[in-house]
């Protein structure tokens, strides 16, 4: 039963900041399986890989419902992004790992904050000033810096991408969220068809009730981020990636 709990309370978690803030479920239902149910980390990455497929896909169809979501520039950056993280991946071989591990808890903890003391109001307008042009090599150059350290990484996805598109962008907070969810759809889908590859599938069960739960609260979460204000949304959001951040880091440097 205690498996169980956490499998839903991760998933939960997962769901919620991914639906509110495009948050990788990666961020959370990792440290949780890993810390308290003893997963092996590789198993743990892609059943929280596979939850955020689903949850960024429905996360991203309920934002581009309600017209909060940039297809064609999100699919510029999303080639890059690809690309990019390859790269950065290839070139995190080749140095020791180890020093930026706790990047994606921290960074999580501190947009949280972000969002609270500094929210996003930036409108909609401020973006259709400009040309496609200046949209489409923004979101180029973006996506290369994304990607690449993504890869050099290894998390850090969702929180780099609204952070991104909010700060240099400067794209309003839904669509920025929605715009996110669509990338990570793609991106989450590609390393979990990677990690099954060469990993073999992991625990059924676990699977399943993380990929169910992460469902449900991203859909529950993205319908109330869509319909809420524009102030609201914003403390929504930092509260929950502020819980969420210093949750992780208690999971991960202290328990």
């Amino acid at each position: 039963m205690f498996a169980y709990f956490i499998y839903i309370v991760a998933g939960m978690g997962a769901g919620i900041g991914t639906g509110l803030a495009g948050l990788s479920a990666a961020a959370v239902i990792s440290p949780m399986l890993i810390t308290y149910l003893g997963f092996d980390p590789y198993a743990a990455v892609g059943i929280s890989l596979a939850s955020d497929v689903l949850a960024s896909a429905i996360s991203a169809y309920t934002y581009g419902k309600h017209k909060n979501l940039d297809i064609k520039n999100g699919l510029v950056m999303l080639i890059t992004v690809l690309i990019f993280t390859l790269i950065g991946s290839y070139i995190a071989s080749l140095v020791p790992s180890g020093t930026m591990g706790g990047f994606s808890v921290v960074m999580t903890l501190l947009l949280g904050i972000k969002f609270i003391v500094r929210p996003v109001m930036t409108t909609k307008e401020a973006q259709a000033a400009k040309t496609q042009k200046q949209k489409t090599i923004q979101s180029l150059i973006c996506g290369c810096l994304i990607g690449f350290i993504c890869g050099f990484i290894g998390a850090g996805g969702g929180m780099m991408l609204l952070l991104i598109l909010t700060s240099v962008l400067q794209y309003e907070l839904k669509t920025a969220v929605g715009t996110s969810v669509f990338i990570m759809a793609f991106t989450a889908f590609t390393g979990a068809c990677s990690h099954f590859a060469l990993g073999g599938m992991p625990d059924i069960e676990a699977l399943i009730v993380c990929v169910v739960a992460t469902l449900v609260g991203a859909r529950v979460a993205a319908l109330f981020a869509n319909k809420a204000e524009p102030q609201t949304l914003n403390r929504a959001t930092g509260v929950v990636l502020t819980i969420l951040g210093a949750a992780m880091v208690l999971t991960k440097y202290v328990f």
